[in-house]
């Protein structure tokens, strides 16, 4: 299986990790004539997702095919099935955070999103290498996972993969944040416009760890028909998922990416 970039495309699949290459033009023999005065520099244009580019110019960056990742263990998923979504304030069977962080968040209010707190949208992660998810499947410490989460086997865990063009699809409102949802110093997009642009920034610096700590979050639910992907760490555990499925109105694909769980 190839290795994927930190956006999670399979490499070659993402237009900021793995830019096309501008063809050379051939090289054009011209008779000698009076060299041109050079004019002022043209103005870039610029080019908007959805619009037609300028031949020769950058590939557009689509930020509608980002995926995102919801963190969850698989005693969860069954309850998520029941409800026929993921849904935001849930109490799950097993919880990721430490109480004091559940509570922070059920505090934290929303920008752009009045009488709402963070415990009210679900969370997506933007990359499978979150820094959280790498303290989890590392059992190194951090402050948002409960010990008993620390402790438990990364293969018990699930990753229920959408992409923002599947949440533009559903109808859902959502948040992007450019660093943990909860810090002080996080910055929101609330509107199509702002969210957008975040994105656009935290694609275009994939090495900084900004991606690896910004959420995507969904008011209220998101319907599982839209989860499109459940990445699992080895054949047991999709056996696992496919066995909870059974019955459930829902046949995401279940596939198995042992770079997900392994650790760093």
């Amino acid at each position: 299986m190839s290795d994927e970039c930190i956006h999670g495309f399979q490499a070659g699949l993402c237009a900021t990790c793995f830019p096309k290459s501008i063809p050379e033009a051939p090289a054009v023999v011209r008779a000698a004539t009076r060299p041109r005065t050079v004019g002022a520099p043209r103005r870039a244009s610029t080019v908007r997702t959805g619009t037609r580019g300028v031949t020769g110019s950058a590939p557009v960056d689509d930020v509608r095919q980002q995926r995102v990742y919801h963190l969850t263990h698989i005693s969860n998923l069954a309850s998520i099935l029941a409800d026929g979504a993921v849904m935001g304030g849930a109490t799950p069977t097993v919880s990721l955070s430490p109480a004091e962080v559940v509570a922070d968040r059920q505090a934290t209010p929303v920008p752009g999103e009045p009488d709402t707190t963070l415990a009210g949208f679900v969370p997506f992660f933007l990359s499978p290498n979150a820094l959280l998810w790498q303290s989890i499947r590392s059992h190194v410490a951090h402050p948002r996972a409960s010990r008993d989460i620390l402790a438990a086997d990364p293969a018990d865990f699930v990753l229920l993969v959408a992409n923002v063009r599947e949440l533009i699809d559903s109808g859902a409102s959502f948040v992007v944040t450019d660093g943990v949802a909860d810090a002080p110093s996080t910055q929101f997009g609330a509107t199509p416009v702002d969210s957008d642009r975040i994105l656009r920034r935290l694609r275009s610096e994939p090495l900084q760890e900004s991606i690896l700590e910004a959420e995507l979050l969904v008011r209220d639910r998101l319907p599982f028909e839209f989860i499109s992907l459940i990445g699992v760490a080895h054949d047991k555990a999709r056996a696992a998922v496919r066995e909870i499925l059974l019955g459930a109105d829902f046949s995401p694909k279940v596939s198995v990416y042992p770079p997900w769980f392994a650790s760093e």
